[in-house]
């Protein structure tokens, strides 16, 4: 329970807050969205400790410090201005006064904005979800037949970037609307081009090596992955919560709590092991990644309800986590 601490007393504070603000609803709908956002972030945080654990302990720190400020503040409440402003060319004051005073007008302009936020954040989950599977190093295969013949493409240079365009043209020209059709190829090889600019980083700061030989992932490149990543989370949870409330204050302060509680569980991941005992949570974790990069590409054209994704997720986590009970009984069998 020491690692959740921080989590229970920050969400004592929002929940304090919600009722200063708006009452005993306030603190309902805080609740509701605290509670949705772990339910749905829960991939995230296997994948966020996968590459926490090879990171050094000094930018482990960073990101559990720094980055619960970029997460709850930055991609929760500044990022949803930005693109609206960006969207309507308004000024930054103007649009957090809109989303102050006039919520459904905030609300309309950054549902408007879906297709971009959705082919972006899309492209990128699916970049992740393909170099971990199209990968020929890759000795740990949990759907056997599948992740066999995706692992032998990896000899293939590019082909996850040759896969994630055709993803995207495909989308593009088959569900996307026509006035929509430049905004989104756009968005698709923005984010194509961050991933591959993120995942560049690595040769620019080579990985360190501690005195046991071991290397670690580079600090600054590992950083900015997992922001990208929780980002690409982000994205649908922000819009998402205008389904339930249209104040930003509540939808910062729930989504906020349900980030903090993703860090805390990303931490427990780390720190007990999970990933090297339970082998094919990773696993599940990536494939439900690849789920909801399909599905927010697809929801440029069709409506997907949030707990569509978040459920779809629990269950790949879910059997992995059993896959990998299975399989740790039969080795003690043996």
């Amino acid at each position: 329970m020491e690692t959740f601490r921080f989590s229970f007393l920050f969400t004592g504070i929002c929940l304090i807050l919600a009722f200063l603000w708006g009452g005993p609803a306030a603190v309902l709908l805080v609740t509701v969205l605290g509670v949705l956002e772990v339910s749905l972030s829960f991939d995230n945080a296997v994948v966020n400790a996968a590459v926490l654990q090879e990171m050094n302990p000094k930018w482990q720190k960073i990101f559990l410090t720094i980055g619960i400020l970029v997460a709850v503040f930055g991609m929760r409440l500044i990022f949803p201005v930005v693109i609206v402003a960006v969207a309507t060319g308004l000024g930054w004051g103007e649009v957090t006064s809109m989303a102050l005073n006039d919520p459904d007008r905030y609300a309309h302009h950054l549902q408007a904005a879906h297709i971009q936020i959705a082919m972006f954040g899309g492209v990128f989950l699916l970049l992740v979800f393909l170099n971990f599977l199209v990968d020929e190093g890759k000795d740990i295969h949990w759907i056997h037949w599948l992740e066999m013949r995706l692992a032998r493409l990896g000899k293939l240079e590019g082909a996850t970037i040759l896969i994630t365009m055709l993803s995207v043209m495909w989308v593009v020209y088959h569900l996307v609307p026509d006035a929509e059709r430049f905004s989104a190829l756009a968005s698709g090889v923005a984010g194509i081009m961050l991933y591959i600019a993120v995942g560049s980083m690595d040769a620019l700061f080579e990985p360190e090596v501690d005195h046991g030989g071991t290397a670690t992932r580079s600090g600054i490149a590992g950083f900015f992955y997992l922001e990208l990543l929780d980002a690409s989370f982000s994205f649908d949870g922000v819009i998402g919560a205008f389904a339930i409330t249209k104040d930003v204050v509540i939808i910062m302060l729930g989504l906020g709590i349900g980030a903090i509680f993703v860090r805390s569980l990303t931490i427990f991941l780390v720190k007990k092991g999970t990933l090297q005992e339970f082998i094919y949570l990773e696993h599940g974790a990536h494939y439900a990644i690849g789920v909801l990069a399909i599905l927010m590409m697809a929801s440029t054209r069709y409506h997907i309800p949030e707990m569509v994704t978040g459920l779809l997720g629990i269950l790949f986590i879910g059997i992995s986590l059993w896959s990998s009970v299975r399989h740790k009984k039969s080795l003690s069998a043996d």
